[in-house]
């Protein structure tokens, strides 16, 4: 069998792994879906007769539904990432990471096993609080490629940010250190367009949310499934999601092949 198969194998053996040790921890799973479930709820009955009143003089919450439910994925997908961070951590501070090096296994797949697992969840995720929102009276004009594109922009964004919380789950010195560090992506969901477009926002922070990397992911997942043009967002989106994996993975081997599992708290 060839290096390639046996990583593949591995990798398999790895998710199948993580995916029944998430079926561990049903509190943590319930936490990282309804919380996105909750916010969406808030900012439609709280704040959306408001906020959906500046959309026009005949708009109203209705409106701001359609407007917000690709910033609140967006946040479905930074929840789930923090407990890919904890999950990694779990490990490397449990003594488990030390066992898989002593194991006649790929050392790739111990990181893939986690990116994987996650990334199943994380869809499963946006599937339910897609499902809530048209529940809520949500409504699309896209067709099948516009869905499917919608859904492979966020997908590809997800798996970066994955491997960016395997990063610094493995960087954290401890499980609470790792349930903190990527509490700044939620911050960045707010700072964009997700929830209110940027031309409302005061000039420095309006330019500072203009090019971070969710704002483009919000506008082309938005545009998407709206029907309207989404300009070069989708090329923002995609060379965003490309440069956060790509950088990501090379932190999360290096630190995966040169330090050794913390300490047992």
């Amino acid at each position: 069998m060839t290096t390639l198969a046996y990583t593949v194998k591995d990798s398999r053996t790895m998710l199948h792994r993580n995916l029944k040790h998430q079926l561990r921890y049903p509190s943590m799973t319930l936490m990282l879906v309804g919380i996105p479930i909750v916010l969406l709820l808030l900012f439609v009955y709280v704040f959306g007769g408001q906020l959906g009143a500046g959309f026009g003089p005949h708009e109203g919450r209705t409106a701001y539904l359609d407007y917000v439910v690709p910033g609140v994925l967006l946040i479905a997908i930074a929840s789930a990432v923090q407990g890919t961070s904890i999950m990694v951590a779990m490990d490397m501070t449990g003594g488990i990471i030390d066992r898989f090096r002593t194991m006649a296994i790929a050392r790739a797949s111990v990181l893939t096993g986690h990116v994987f697992g996650s990334l199943i969840q994380t869809l499963a995720g946006l599937a339910l609080l897609i499902g809530v929102a048209f529940g809520l009276g949500y409504r699309t004009t896209a067709g099948a490629a516009g869905w499917l594109a919608a859904i492979g922009v966020l997908a590809l964004f997800a798996f970066a940010l994955i491997w960016l919380a395997v990063a610094l789950g493995l960087a954290a010195k401890s499980v609470e250190t790792a349930s903190n560090t990527p509490m700044f992506l939620l911050l960045l969901t707010f700072l964009g367009s997700g929830f209110v477009p940027t031309t409302t926002m005061p000039a420095g922070l309006r330019q500072f949310a203009e090019y971070q990397p969710f704002t483009p992911v919000a506008d082309t997942v938005r545009g998407l499934l709206s029907g309207t043009a989404i300009g070069d967002h989708a090329i923002s989106s995609i060379a965003w999601s490309l440069c956060i994996c790509v950088a990501a993975y090379l932190w999360a081997t290096r630190l995966y092949n040169g330090r050794r599992a913390a300490e047992p708290n």
